[in-house]
């Protein structure tokens, strides 16, 4: 598998590559008690547990659990004690991260560290990206979709030049 290959879960239909991805954008409240709720069609793949961590834009990354071995699978075989950056991202990555289960009406408690990283009070923009789901405060999610569709041909250009478009 690639670095950023999906994982199915295994309560989805196998209908195609369509159905291993998380799509949309959905707002949702966080309550008193710092808990996010689960889009309902996200639930499923994500039942038998996620890890939510510190995303690179300011958002939190929330992977099913099976996609977050493979991630550390792979951060395994890098060289941590020689390369200060990998290091760093490792670091970045695990030592902020928690791994839970969604209760019975889908919600997560999102401890108040993670919530002050990703400025995150009432409000919450929980979108899909592929292989994970991104949480974002709702002001930080708009400014940052408006700068993606104002610089998308300059972003895909670059893109297209690593040969990935």
């Amino acid at each position: 598998m690639g670095f950023l290959e999906p994982v199915l879960a295994p309560n989805r239909a196998r209908v195609g590559r369509l159905e291993q991805m998380f799509l949309g954008r959905f707002e949702h409240t966080i309550d008193d008690k710092g808990r996010v709720t689960i889009p309902s069609h996200f639930r499923a793949a994500l039942a038998a547990g996620m890890v939510i961590t510190r995303g690179i834009d300011g958002c939190l990354f929330v992977f099913p659990i099976a996609r977050w071995e493979q991630l550390s699978d792979k951060f395994e075989q890098m060289p941590t004690i020689t390369q200060e950056e990998t290091r760093s991202l490792v670091r970045f990555f695990f030592t902020e991260a928690i791994d839970c289960l969604p209760d019975k009406q889908g919600r997560v408690l999102l401890p108040t560290y993670l919530r002050q990283y990703a400025h995150l009070r009432d409000q919450a923009i929980v979108a899909g990206v592929r292989d994970h789901l991104e949480v974002w405060n709702p002001e930080a999610y708009e400014q940052d979709n408006a700068r993606l569709e104002k610089d998308v041909r300059t972003i895909a250009a670059a893109v297209s030049q690593q040969r990935v478009l």
